[in-house]
């Protein structure tokens, strides 16, 4: 039996009938003919049947302003419709491999795998015991879509999902074809260019629509799932415990970010403990349907009686209507009383939930009862997933992460220390670390955040933001936000800074409290290279050592992917991280300490993006704890959560990555790197880190960079809530790695996703190296094969062509001097990838190229159209507006903005 109706030919290719038909009726007939001379051409061009791209020029220079508008709101929700196509096809593949036994990266691969190598019961336990998968989601802007388009998209793709999947009746499908015609009219004309900048309380009202609405409900389901495939293997032996933690940063980044207020945290906060206190009413609700047992013919068992006496007890007015609506029902009694306590956990009356384990030891009383009635099949099907939410959500949906930047620390406590009679500002690094250090370990604070009058604006909002950090916890409880991040963490000063205001603020309190975990985020070459430096001080400083013992002994660090690509480039930083992670493991080692690695990962390849899964297995051993956590930003949050089968095969393949990464890091503690392959790789790095940063400091690169490539369109874009640079100034040092990224991707030359890595593996060769070992690194080192993989998608998804008629835009010399460095590492980078792979095509997976091929023909007539418009010297506003349309077709095209 299909489990399927339809093929993602047919959903492209009547998708694509229907816009036209909504093109047509909405515009004309004239504006349709165009659209399609535009179409067809770029087709035949692309299958090579038109010897050139003259007719697309020539129907491009003949448009008028307003056509302009109409083609580039033609392509791009053309191509927002056939992602939707593209989802679907995920779903079907999914689906059908889960039926047939052929997905990879199951659960059941991942106890089926550990069953073959012989891990007993025991060796299983303490596998899950050690694995906690943390996904964080940012607010990071690079998700180009405006919401009210992404709901009417997400209605699109609920009808896609009711033809592909239901027996309909010729009427019924009607009908459904009748909604999504209604639903791409209202698209078409909806405004796809936001009109103001998204506000931190949009961002994280976006992030909570996957927790509330996918992920709450999808999670259980792989528990359940795992559950049953390891109870079939071990029986009784094994006990699933927890695996998935969510975290946010949407509503407490504040690094560059001023518009992220203590107001805009606070309102996160409470919405998102309404949001999962609602949900749990709601499923108390959906269980008082089911647990409607006679309490005349069951025994309740003494436990769950005296739970319910103490609710009585504890609610008598909420207790009498129970026991009057529901006589002899004492489950239903009982949901009752709970759903009050829920009730009660935000308002001024007594007698709530003190926190989330009340609530989970209330269901376990449940469960208890009906299991000594022989009702297990109710427990696992109803009980149990809920408590499985409970554990996963607690009372926060996802815990959120402060983040801030360090100079920023820095000058608020030399502010504030200066009015103490304390010249902070002028002490070296080691007068610092001591200064810090007797600070935090005396009773008596210096700083009085009661009064902060007396400061300068930056200084009050980062003071004031630890003097509420204690009263959040009190309020929402400690682990709804209590982990502190540090952007370009360069010195211990810089974390014992954050530990300093932690404690003034009351949040720690030696040695017995430490109310945050604090991270050092390490993204520039120099803190990475200083790993040693930074955290052995800090691990043998005597207030930080505290501090962490009251963390139970687990120091978080965080990698930053982005700023270190944008730094030395790809493969040079790809290199750095790999070391460098396995630098801290012998660190955290040598001090007797617990380390939890945070990836800050983007969604592009160029920012450390690409399949989560091959990169959790493509870890050093010495990393891979159980714990990791990671970023998932912008688009990349869309693509894997908006839909739940996709959700759920998402969080499966993590979790089979990092369980079978785990057990081999306990047969393999230490992970064999020869010394061949690791010179081989400092070869390559070193050149390929000198070829990138001379490209970059050129005399003219930012020049063409800004000529070449629509960066000036995408600062003003109003994609996220936070500015494109930290300062405004025009250097690449100071632009954003996403704009960064995101500017050569528009332009079809992924340069930040391979570029150098060709001179890197010629000067190996030149230098006595050979291809045969190259291909061995490639077959046998799971690192070497991500990092090249990665740098294939990249390339693939290069186009220079394209790209040459951006550098077109440039000054004569800086387009002589920059596109053909550029080009010719391209082509010799590609060359040797499929030389060392073994693979004619760039792309491991036959589909991504099928992908790539299908929207090539689409993606080129706005790129065309967006060099039209960027050679302008003056536009109007309605070409400034198509010209902003253009990026939001490309990247949904792209599928990829930064």
């Amino acid at each position: 039996m299909d489990l399927h109706n339809r093929t993602v030919r047919q959903d492209v290719r009547e998708l694509g009938a229907l816009l036209g038909d909504v093109l047509e009726a909405q515009t004309s007939t004239e504006a349709f003919e165009t659209v399609e001379e535009l179409r067809t051409n770029a087709i035949g061009y692309r299958k090579g049947d038109v010897e050139s791209r003259q007719e697309l020029y020539d129907v491009l220079g003949r448009l008028r302003s307003g056509d302009e508008s109409v083609v580039a709101r033609a392509f791009t929700t053309y191509f927002e419709l056939i992602n939707l196509a593209e989802e679907r096809q995920r779903v079907r593949a999914v689906r059908r491999g889960s039926q047939d036994g052929t997905l990879d990266d199951s659960l059941v691969d991942t106890v089926a795998a550990l069953a073959d190598a012989d891990a007993d019961a025991h060796t299983v336990q303490q596998v899950l015991d050690d694995v906690l998968v943390e996904p964080t989601f940012t607010a990071h802007p690079t998700e180009a879509r405006r919401k009210t388009v992404k709901s009417k998209l997400r209605a699109i793709a609920g009808d896609l999902e009711t033809l592909d999947e239901r027996r309909l009746t010729d009427q019924e499908q009607e009908q459904t074809w009748h909604e999504i015609d209604a639903e791409v009219t209202s698209l078409w004309q909806t405004a796809q260019v936001r009109n103001r900048r998204p506000e931190p309380t949009d961002e994280a009202r976006n992030v909570q629509w996957y927790l509330e609405n996918t992920l709450f409900d999808v999670t259980g389901e792989v528990y359940s799932e795992l559950e049953d495939i390891v109870s079939e293997a071990y029986g009784d032996e094994v006990r699933v415990p927890k695996l998935f933690e969510f975290r946010s940063w949407a509503g407490s980044d504040r690094d560059g970010n001023p518009y992220v207020t203590v107001d805009v945290t606070e309102d996160t906060l409470e919405r998102q403990r309404s949001v999962v206190l609602q949900r749990y009413r709601d499923a108390l609700k959906r269980l008082s349907g089911v647990l409607s047992q006679d309490g005349s013919r069951i025994d309740i068992g003494p436990a769950f009686e005296q739970s319910l006496e103490a609710d009585r007890e504890r609610l008598p007015a909420t207790a009498e209507e129970a026991t009057t609506r529901y006589p002899d029902e004492p489950y239903r009694q009982k949901l009752k009383l709970m759903r009050e306590r829920l009730e009660r956990v935000e308002d001024v009356r007594p007698d709530g939930y003190d926190d989330a384990a009340e609530l989970t030891a209330d269901l376990e009383a449940i469960a208890q009862s009906l299991k000594l009635n022989g009702a297990e099949r109710v427990v696992s099907a109803y009980v149990e997933p809920l408590m499985r939410q409970v554990d996963t959500f607690g009372f926060s949906l996802a815990s959120l992460d402060l983040r801030d930047h360090r100079e920023k620390h820095t000058s608020a406590i030399a502010e504030a220390l200066a009015v103490e009679g304390i010249e902070y500002r002028s002490m070296d690094e080691d007068e610092r670390v001591e200064m810090l250090t007797e600070a935090v370990l005396q009773e008596k604070p210096i700083l009085d955040l009661d009064d902060l009058s007396e400061f300068s604006d930056e200084t009050t909002r980062v003071l004031r933001r630890f003097h509420k950090l204690g009263d959040w916890q009190r309020e929402y409880g400690v682990s709804a936000i209590d982990t502190y991040a540090i952007s370009m963490t360069d010195e211990p000063s810089h974390v014992l800074e954050v530990l300093f205001l932690a404690d003034q603020a009351g949040v720690v309190s030696l040695p017995d409290h430490c109310g945050i975990d604090i991270v050092p985020l390490l993204e520039t070459e120099y803190a990475l290279n200083g790993a040693r430096r930074i955290m052995g001080t800090l691990f043998e400083n005597e207030a930080y050592s505290q501090a962490l013992a009251a963390r139970n002994g687990l120091q978080e660090i965080m990698l930053g992917y982005s700023d270190s690509n944008k730094e030395n480039g790809f493969l040079a930083a790809n290199w750095d991280l790999y070391k460098n992670q396995r630098r801290l493991a012998d660190i955290t080692d040598e001090h007797d300490v617990d380390m939890r690695l945070f990836h800050g990962r983007g969604g592009s390849i160029s920012r450390g993006g690409g399949p989560m899964n091959q990169a959790m297995l493509a870890l050093p051993n010495e990393t891979v704890s159980g714990q990791i956590k990671f970023t998932e930003q912008g688009e990349a949050i869309a693509e894997k959560y908006a839909n739940p089968r996709i959700a759920e095969r998402n969080l499966e393949q993590m979790l089979d990555a990092q369980i079978r990464a785990r057990y081999e890091a306990m047969q393999e503690p230490k992970e064999h790197v020869p010394d061949e392959w690791a010179e081989a790789m400092d070869t390559m790095s070193t050149a390929a880190r000198e070829e990138y940063r001379g490209l970059l400091e050129t005399d003219g690169f930012v020049s063409y960079f800004e000529q070449a490539t629509p960066i000036t369109v995408i600062e003003e874009l109003n994609l996220g809530s936070r500015p494109a640079s930290r300062s405004g100034e025009r250097t690449v040092e100071d632009l954003r790695a996403i704009p960064w990224v995101f500017s050569w991707t528009q332009s079809r030359c992924i340069l930040p996703g391979w570029y150098a890595l060709a001179t890197g593996l010629d000067a190996y060769l030149h230098d006595g190296g050979d291809e045969e070992t190259l291909q061995e690194m490639y077959d046998e080192w799971p690192f070497f094969q991500t990092t090249l993989d990665n740098a294939a998608l990249s390339l693939a998804r290069t186009d220079l062509e394209i790209a040459a008629e951006y550098a077109a835009l440039a000054d004569a010399s800086l387009r002589a001097e920059f596109f053909d460095r550029i080009e010719t590492e391209y082509d010799r980078a590609t060359e040797l990838v499929r030389d060392i792979s073994g693979r004619n095509s760039l792309l491991k997976r036959e589909w991504l190229g099928e992908s790539l091929r299908r929207r090539n023909p689409y993606v080129d007539p706005l790129n065309l159209l967006q060099t039209h418009l960027l050679s302008q010297t003056h536009r109007t506003t309605e070409e400034e507006r198509t010209l902003r349309l253009t990026v939001k077709g490309i990247a949904a095209g792209m599928k990829n903005t930064g």
